[in-house]
């Protein structure tokens, strides 16, 4: 079964960028397909090997970050193609 995930991960400090871009850097090194926007990350792939992923990663980030927060949409399905019809 095929997911994709959309993350959006948001340190609560000033000095927010480096936790950012050691979690999405992370992401892009897992050989998963990887898309980023100025506001979230996407993942996308088989069920097993996003979840294993978006877990370890989010567990590393929320070790390595007193304050943070994390928004995640899963949705059962490879949207990596998908294109507005408008």
């Amino acid at each position: 079964m095929k997911i994709s995930v959309e993350l959006t991960l948001t340190p609560l400090q000033d000095d927010f960028e480096p936790p950012i871009i050691n979690f999405i850097t992370k992401l892009r090194n897992s050989g998963l397909k990887v898309l980023e926007n100025p506001l979230s990350t996407q993942v996308y792939g088989p069920y097993d090997a996003v979840m294993a992923l978006v877990t370890q990663e989010i567990k590393v980030a929320f070790e390595n970050t007193d304050k943070v927060l994390l928004y995640m949409k899963i949705v059962k399905s490879d949207r990596s193609d998908y294109e507005p019809h408008f």
